[in-house]
Order: structure tokens, then C-alpha cells, then sequence
């Protein structure tokens, strides 16, 4: 897969790089391909550091990366900025005109080896327990096969981690066989002290906005 250039690239040069089938066992290329991480980014404030993240991603050896954003989690970082390519909802509309035409988030879920969803907002959180899928990246989760691995980073101000609803949430996701990883109190920038953040999306000022 082709790094972006900072604009979605042509719909066609995006797809996820799939290998053709061969004929049989002993025709298949011994080249081991790399380990396929697919990261979502939501409307957290946590979203700006989606370039650093990507990159320390890009620094393990075996590993190709490729994004799907939520068009509110655009707010907070530029695209020139995340060096692999990066999926919106505008994608899974322009490459599907008629029944032979792809599902993107249907090609994503088959490429993709491991989801990491980092961070993800009180919104989106609440989307995903209760199955609803109105954007690319909640239609990936929502079709994601429970055989691989989901990782999601919960990232929002305090006063709505506490909220009843959220441990409700998180369990939901826990019982659909997703990973939680545990996220971090510091300060916010709205001034509140212990707002909960991804802890490998974690900046100085944290992530306190649910805007998808």
C-alpha cells in the first residue's frame, strides 16, 4: 500500500493491496508479507497525536499500516501529516456505484490482520456497544471478524468516563471479544484534572472532545 501525499489518493491506488490466490500450495511466493494494522481515529482531541502513533507503528519491523478516520477526528490532525494511506466515508461512497463494484469496509476487514482504535470517543464507544454503523469506520467494526484482534483505547473528560453508561459500554465491547486497553487520568486542557485518555494516543493536554 502507497503512502497517501496528503490528499486521499485515487480510489483505485487506496484499496488494500490484495494477493492473488495461487493454483496451488507449491505455487505460492515464499515472500512472508507484513503483519496489516488498521487504526481508527474518532473525534477525540486525543486524535492529534494520530501522526506520532502511526509512526512509532511504522518503526516495528513487519508491519504496514493503513487508517480509517471518522470525518470529526479530521478536526485535529492534517492529513500531510500520517505518512500511509488514510480511508474517510467519502471513499466507501466513490468506489461503490453498482453491485460488482467493492465494499470498502468489507476489503478493509478481510486486509486488515488487527484493528487498533485509538482513541475512541464517548460517541463512537456508544455506537459500537449498542451496533450501529453510520460511518466507514463503524461499518468496519461492525463487519470485523472476531477471529482477529480489536484493540480500542476509550479517551474521553472524566465526567463522562464516570457516567453509568460507560462501564456498561466498555463491558459490551469486552463481551464482544474487543481489547480494552486502559487509559490514563492527567490534566485537561478545559482544566479539569483526571480526564481519562488512550494511553498510547496520551499528549500533555489530553483528549476531551465527542464530536462523531
Amino acid at each position: 500500500m502507497e503512502p497517501s501525499s496528503g490528499r486521499l489518493p485515487e480510489l483505485e491506488a487506496t484499496r488494500p493491496h490484495m494477493e492473488p490466490r495461487a493454483s496451488c500450495p507449491a505455487a505460492a511466493p515464499s515472500v512472508e508479507r507484513q503483519f496489516r494494522v488498521l487504526v481508527g481515529v474518532t473525534g477525540s482531541v486525543a486524535a492529534l497525536k494520530l501522526p506520532l502513533l502511526v509512526s512509532q507503528l511504522l518503526d516495528i519491523p513487519g508491519l504496514e499500516v493503513a487508517v480509517v478516520t471518522t470525518e470529526r477526528a479530521k478536526h485535529f490532525y492534517s492529513p500531510q501529516d500520517i505518512p500511509v494511506t488514510l480511508y474517510s466515508d467519502a471513499d466507501e461512497w466513490e468506489m461503490w456505484k453498482c453491485r460488482s463494484d467493492p465494499v470498502l469496509h468489507i476489503d478493509l476487514r478481510r486486509w486488515a490482520d488487527l484493528m487498533l482504535v485509538a482513541p475512541l470517543d464517548a460517541n463512537t464507544l456508544g455506537k459500537v456497544a449498542s451496533g450501529i454503523c453510520d460511518n466507514l469506520l463503524t461499518c468496519v467494526i461492525r463487519a470485523w471478524d472476531r477471529g482477529k484482534p480489536l484493540l480500542f483505547c476509550p479517551a474521553m473528560n472524566t465526567a463522562m468516563w464516570e457516567h453509568p453508561l460507560t462501564s456498561q459500554q466498555v463491558g459490551q465491547l469486552q463481551a464482544f471479544g474487543y481489547i480494552e486497553i486502559p487509559c490514563v487520568a492527567k490534566k485537561l486542557v478545559c482544566g479539569d484534572q483526571g480526564g481519562h485518555l488512550a494511553r498510547l494516543t496520551a499528549c500533555p493536554h489530553g483528549p476531551w472532545s465527542d464530536l462523531d
